[in-house]
């Protein structure tokens, strides 16, 4: 039976396949080296769990207050070793990585402290926890300042800006990874040790938090590597593989995951409570996992990419550049071409495939915003999703998939899509 019967029955016609099928053809040894860093990092992984002595003990639930979770323990005992931490907090209560940046940002921070990002503006759901925009209990209602400092045209630090933006009063330097909805590159590792060390040579007393979000093990090196002091990032992302239902994570300096963690329980409690609620077997299996899906979902990015940057429309980063995190962004200039997009990627789910995505306004954005995500887990970017806000350049969002193969459908379903409604027009 020849692939294309089956593809055809999910409504990919012959051109769009054979399309598709040519770009494929042509990525191969990007690919290639793509799994050899899954290898490199599933073998990481491997490594801190042997190191841990992780044992089925360790999947235990506990509940009430989780005194003496050894399963727990040993969880934050992996992430520590595998991210090359003094300490780690992975925790089903922290619920979103906009949570656990708040945590570690509040338990950081103090009145009177200034946070400073120097790479431009932060992810739209930061903006209320900063107080960019006001909303109650952000930063800003407890005498936290903040100041930023734009990338320059080209993507390049302005360091010159940065040197000034730094007083006696900044305490924190928060560094976005990943270009959340702008068009901005993402950082690679090497670059944000570059801009780390720059800023540690000012004031080698500045902490130096890196939002990692979607940047988890798609390089060989993680921004601790480099001179970060904190690394955040979300379970339903790359490191939960998948499998993580809920969860965040804040990796680092052992002062400052302290810190974070007193604001995540109270004062005097920390990381001593908080129970493991029968997840930490799903919080391993996804970490150990979680190399690979991320290397599935790696071939997805660079596969749209090279779909739709081909038929003329403005990716970022472009079909041939290298990647730093798994979003990748399509700008159709349109709202039609954004909806008709995300509509594909929805009939592609295997959750909710006949649902219809619609603009609506989210809590912690300032317009309406589209989701495509038909997804086992409730907002899981590491599953196949895409969203995009409805203003210009009316760009999509791709990211995930928990295999390549359910990438490339999804990416051919939204082509299939703008195809059909005069969105877009295949090469004879």
């Amino acid at each position: 039976m020849e692939d294309y019967d089956i593809y055809q029955k999910l409504g990919i016609s012959r051109k769009v396949y054979d399309y598709g099928s040519r770009i494929e053809k042509e990525l191969k040894p990007r690919f290639e080296e793509i799994d050899r860093t899954a290898e490199y990092n599933q073998l990481r992984v491997l490594k801190a769990m042997q190191e841990a002595r992780v044992s089925d003990i360790h999947f235990a639930a506990t509940t009430g207050y989780g005194y003496n979770d050894l399963g727990r323990d040993t969880v934050e005992e992996v992430y520590a070793r595998a991210f090359h931490a003094e300490s780690a907090l992975v925790r089903p209560q922290l619920i979103s990585g906009t949570h656990a940046l708040h945590i570690a940002l509040s338990g950081n921070l103090r009145p009177g402290d200034e946070l400073l990002s120097p790479v431009g503006k932060p992810y739209d759901t930061l903006e209320e926890v900063i107080g960019i925009r006001p909303s109650c209990g952000s930063l800003r209602e407890y005498g936290v300042t903040y100041r930023q400092v734009d990338l320059k045209e080209d993507g390049s630090f302005d360091y010159d800006g940065i040197r000034a933006a730094i007083t006696d009063r900044t305490r924190l330097v928060t560094i976005q990874r990943s270009k959340g909805y702008d068009s901005r590159p993402t950082l690679s590792v090497r670059r944000i040790g570059e801009l780390i060390a720059f800023v540690k040579k000012i004031r080698p007393d500045l902490i130096c938090m890196v939002d990692n979000c979607y940047g988890e093990f798609v390089e060989r090196m993680e921004p601790l590597d480099v001179g970060a002091d904190m690394i955040v990032g979300s379970l339903i992302k790359n490191p939960g593989g998948g499998l993580a239902p809920i969860g965040g994570y804040i990796a680092g300096r052992k002062d400052c995951i302290e810190r974070a963690s007193f604001r995540l329980s109270a004062p005097g409690l920390g990381k001593e409570v908080g129970a493991s609620l029968g997840l930490n077997q799903s919080f391993l299996q996804g970490f150990f996992l979680s190399p690979v899906v991320v290397a599935g979902a790696l071939k997805g990015a660079i596969y749209a990419a090279n779909i739709y940057e081909r038929l003329g429309f403005e990716v970022v980063p472009n079909g041939s550049e290298s990647r730093h995190d798994i979003i990748q962004m399509v700008a159709f200039g349109k709202p039609e071409g954004l909806i008709a997009f995300c509509k594909g990627i929805q009939a592609a789910a295997p959750v909710d495939s006949f649902v219809t995505p619609e603009p609506w306004d989210m809590p912690g954005y300032d317009v309406p915003v589209i989701m495509a995500a038909g997804a086992f887990v409730q907002g899981s970017s590491i599953e196949l999703s895409a969203d995009g806000p409805l203003k210009p350049p009316y760009a999509a969002y791709f990211q995930g998939g928990l295999t390549w193969y359910h990438a490339k459908l999804g990416i051919l379903k939204s082509l299939e899509n703008l195809v059909a409604e005069g969105l877009a027009a295949l090469p004879s």
